[in-house]
């Protein structure tokens, strides 16, 4: 065999080959890596426009929880002075009644500071499951959204 010859059709085997490789496989190949590179990227950027809403929602929570407990505050100063207002009048009375109305004053401030600890805990809980829906952007069902509203009352 001849050495020129033998080095002719290896160049031309060379040749066809990579002809062949960048005319039928580059192509698909930079297509998929392109393609996988841009997914990369959109899901870079969901992951950082979820951070950026869960701190919106964060933030607004939060300023709404400052605002429920500022309103709740109000109502335990509200039942306090009412307290207060009851067991003055209960000094003016006889001794019995004044135990009897202390002790109903005492009542309903404890139930009315109940009732408000209840209504910032519904508050919260419905908050945050607000705030969980919009980032999973979907609506949670109704069973599961009373059992977790359940669980948050339980844990506040």
């Amino acid at each position: 065999m001849n050495l020129n010859a033998t080095i002719f059709f290896q160049m031309l085997v060379f040749f066809v080959l990579a002809w062949f490789t960048m005319k039928f496989v580059w192509p698909p190949l930079t297509k998929a890596i392109e393609e996988r590179r841009q997914k990369i990227a959109d899901g870079l950027a969901a992951a950082e426009k979820g951070k950026a809403d869960l701190a919106q929602a964060q933030a607004r929570v939060s300023l709404i929880e400052a605002a429920a407990k500022t309103e709740n505050q109000g109502r335990l100063a509200d039942a306090e002075k009412q307290a207060a207002r009851l067991i003055e009048q209960a000094r003016h009375e006889g001794e019995a009644e004044r135990a009897r109305i202390v002790a109903q004053a005492r009542q309903e401030a404890e139930q009315e500071a109940q009732r408000v600890r209840e209504s910032l805990r519904n508050d919260v809980a419905v908050l945050a499951v607000r705030g969980a829906e919009q980032i999973l952007r979907r609506e949670v069902d109704a069973r599961a959204h009373a059992e977790l509203l359940d669980q948050l009352k339980a844990q506040l």
